[in-house]
């Protein structure tokens, strides 16, 4: 959970948000992330209880305990309807994948989502078997409280759908009309927020995961089915298990492809795309690869020793290349940045009474979680801190008063992304880099994770 002591811009926002007023939170969410305010009234909440212990086990002890959560259900919706094998296969496929490794120890909603959507393909499953009132109760309040952590998860709906037979549609729709109706205000709120994905482009590489992930899902999927269309005229014994067989394919399949390829047609209008938005649709995909690994390795093992040695050799090495993934993502440097380390740059680099200058104005997020290693410096171009701005990053100072203030220094520490990324082109940063550019100059650069962290200085101050 603790990585080494880092964390990446996003948790870093999850912890400044956790820990400003309730008051404070409202006055932000309304102007900006209002799709995680359940999210951050639930962090805000174990800060309060839990302040005392380590600042990233709080952050992250939520997702570490969804994941887990979620991992299980998992093995039980595979078990239910597929047999032992299956769910057990399944269960370890789903907690391997790199996405799900990678947000089970991040700060943020996505496997709290995840584990409410598959806790509620679970129950609506016993639902559809047991018909029971508080299955169904249960079940819709786990998708509302999904929606609520990340509305996209309401997509999950759509996959649900498919898997309800036509005697219980109605029941399903008015259990389904709960998250809808409970969703829907947040939903349209968030509409006025729309420029804060205006970032999200086309993204190859979760792009590339789900067509891959689908496509061995489709394929799962036709292993499955084909000794049902082969062999539907066997006995009871082996209509019940191809009556289960066609429930699992009828439940994953839908939830692993169906959230993302709405997403991809509305994509086309609104680049909406984002693996981690669609991180409950791994559960699909493990649930049809388990189960289709599970059918596999018992027929090559009822061949004889020769089969049994390569399926167990084919296990081994599996699990082997396991860490290959998902090691990576549990060093400092497995995601975007580092805010941790560069907190420590800027420490090696300040000194008392300089000014400092952050291009762009978003990357003001590295500080939030280190007030101490930025005590000291003045924020040039600060008009508002975060706190009391009702935004994420704070409010700047017009370019002109800017201008006027990079002027009066001498020295001034500079934070800026790494070379190569789009550049922000408001007056404000177009200021920050034509003064920097003309009136000072470079006099040392870090390169902490995601960052580049300078001395700037002028008239021979270096």
């Amino acid at each position: 959970m603790r990585r080494e002591g880092s964390l990446w811009r996003d948790e870093a926002v999850t912890y400044d948000m956790a820990h400003r007023t309730l008051g404070q939170l409202r006055a932000t969410v309304v102007h900006v992330d209002l799709v995680h305010t359940v999210y951050y009234l639930l962090m805000h909440g174990l800060f309060d209880v839990f302040g005392a212990v380590h600042p990233l086990l709080v952050l992250r002890l939520p997702s570490v305990a969804a994941a887990a959560v979620a991992t299980a259900l998992v093995a039980a919706l595979g078990r239910r309807l597929a047999g032992r094998r299956a769910g057990g296969l399944a269960g370890c496929l789903f907690a391997v994948v790199p996405q799900v490794q990678r947000f089970a120890q991040e700060g943020r909603s996505y496997a709290l989502v995840t584990a409410c959507v598959v806790g509620a393909t679970y129950l609506l499953v016993r639902a559809l078997r047991s018909g029971s009132r508080a299955t169904w109760a249960g079940y819709a309040a786990l998708m509302l409280t999904a929606a609520l952590l990340h509305e996209f998860a309401i997509l999950a709906l759509t996959a649900h759908a498919c898997a309800v037979p036509r005697l219980a549609r109605r029941r399903w729709l008015v259990a389904a009309a709960v998250p809808v109706v409970g969703v829907a205000p947040l939903a349209l709120l968030s509409t006025g927020q729309s420029a804060q994905v205006s970032w999200i482009d086309w993204d190859v590489t979760g792009l590339t995961w789900y067509a891959a992930a689908g496509t061995v899902a489709v394929l799962c999927a036709r292993l499955l089915l084909r000794p049902v269309a082969t062999a539907s005229h066997d006995a009871a014994a082996r209509l019940d298990g191809d009556a289960r067989v066609i429930q699992l394919v009828r439940v994953a399949l839908p939830l692993a492809i169906l959230p993302g390829a709405i997403l991809l047609l509305a994509s086309l209008v609104q680049p909406l795309f984002v693996d981690r938005y669609l991180l409950y649709s791994t559960a699909g995909q493990a649930l049809l690869a388990g189960a289709a690994l599970a059918r596999a390795s018992r027929a090559l093992l009822r061949r004889g020793r020769g089969p049994r040695s390569a399926v167990i050799a084919a296990l081994v090495l599996a699990v082997l290349a396991v860490p290959t993934y998902s090691v990576p993502l549990r060093k400092p440097n497995g995601r975007g940045d580092d805010v941790t380390a560069i907190a420590g740059a800027v420490r090696r680099l300040k000194a008392p009474g300089e000014g400092v200058l952050y291009e762009p104005s978003r990357r003001r997020v590295w500080s939030l979680t280190s007030p101490a290693s930025f005590s000291g410096l003045r924020d040039l171009a600060l008009a508002q801190a975060p706190d009391r701005s009702g935004w994420l990053y704070g409010t700047e100072v017009p370019a002109a008063v800017l201008h006027a203030r990079l002027l009066r220094e001498r020295r001034v520490i500079v934070l800026r992304d790494p070379a190569g990324e789009p550049l922000d082109v408001t007056p404000a940063e177009v200021t920050k880099r034509l003064l920097l550019a003309e009136a000072f100059q470079e006099c040392r650069t870090l390169y902490p994770h995601g960052a580049r962290v300078s001395v700037y200085a002028r008239g021979g101050h270096c």
